[in-house]
């Protein structure tokens, strides 16, 4: 443990504020409990992220931020307050960059705040790193880790990790039964959807040949993943796979589909939480990435690869929401190029 952090015993993180960002953290939760191992851990985070650090032995307490409920608003701020304040804080460590999370720490008087300081935040921070646009130009995992480098904390590895419940893996059979599928049916996962518009999808008609194809030639069943927003896509993937694929999108829970997606043979996703969700869950994964950075955000797993055709657009990476001309980053992606890049990990992993 860093020597200036001797006597700090209760300790707040503030988780980032999406899942795929918030499975990214998880070297850097584990490294803290390493460094603090008597200490009582507490995440904030927002409700939807909250599953991601469910069954996890690193953190005691998961605390609810709920944006959109009680702390709504300039009096949801002071209750959010008053609510840190009752959990007598030694540390505040902000994964977090915004200045609201230097704010509530400094409101709320826990002592050792340690982030980036970031956002013009950086006089509500009593342990501020000015790194963080030297790690920006790697992947995400590091960037996290690098608040702890920075405060001279030790760490416990790079890789990420998820938990999943002996109870929740008793369950998986039934959830299974309810969407139609029979019990040892061999099953493919498939992640259509991508938050923040259409330039990270993969085209909807590829999916559903790939499902087709994954289950005329190779006798796997796909489940398509996705959230309430994404329903429609999953249904119409559903509708062309001509019954080779079960539509989830909206029917499952963040915690259902960590579950299912670890039931999975393998699964191919767009850029997305779930990518990152099942790099967690070590399944075997093929990433078909278009226009985002894979240096910074790709999944980070050994049994993980990336599909992507290099140069096929001068803009790549543009990180925009929607395309501005023809999207041919994801439409020179093929369901052949796809297909031999399973093939090739599967080997692989076997």
């Amino acid at each position: 443990m860093g020597s200036t952090f001797h006597g700090v015993n209760r300790i707040l993180l503030r988780s980032a504020n999406w899942v795929g960002d918030a499975v990214m953290t998880t070297p850097a939760v584990r490294a803290i409990r390493m460094n603090f191992p008597a200490a009582r851990i507490t995440i904030l985070a927002k409700p939807w992220v909250m599953p991601v650090f469910q069954h996890n032995p690193h953190v005691d307490v998961v605390m609810p931020y709920e944006a959109t409920g009680r702390h709504k608003g300039a009096m949801g701020l002071l209750r959010l307050t008053g609510d840190i304040k009752r959990g007598k804080f030694d540390l505040a460590v902000l994964f977090q960059n915004a200045f609201e999370a230097a704010l509530l720490a400094f409101a709320a008087r826990i002592p050792r705040r340690l982030g980036f300081a970031t956002d013009g935040r950086a006089a509500l921070l009593t342990d501020r790193l000015y790194s963080y646009r030297r790690l920006k130009k790697g992947h995400l995992i590091d960037y996290y880790l690098g608040i702890l480098t920075g405060a001279g904390l030790d760490l416990s590895g790079r890789e990420i990790e998820l938990f999943l419940s002996d109870d929740e893996k008793d369950r998986t059979p039934s959830l299974l039964a309810d969407m139609g599928i029979e019990p040892g049916e061999p099953l493919a996962g498939l992640n259509p959807g991508a938050t923040f518009g259409t330039a990270k999808r993969w085209l909807p008609e590829r999916f559903a040949e790939l499902s087709r194809r994954l289950y005329t030639e190779q006798g796997f069943r796909s489940l398509l993943f996705g959230g309430p927003g994404e329903a429609q896509l999953g249904r119409r993937i559903e509708a062309a796979s001509e019954g080779c694929a079960v539509n989830l999108c909206g029917r499952t829970n963040l915690r259902e589909a960590m579950v299912l997606i670890d039931r999975c043979r393998f699964f191919i996703t767009n850029d997305s939480g779930l990518m990152h969700v099942a790099a967690a869950l070590n399944r075997p994964q093929l990433a078909i990435i278009g226009p985002t950075d894979f240096i910074a955000t790709g999944p980070s797993n050994p049994l993980s690869r990336i599909v992507r055709v290099p140069g096929a657009c001068e803009l790549a990476p543009c990180l925009k929401v929607d395309c501005p001309i023809d999207h041919r980053c994801m439409t020179r992606i093929t369901v052949e190029m796809v297909l031999d890049e399973l093939q090739e990990l599967l080997a692989q992993k076997e």
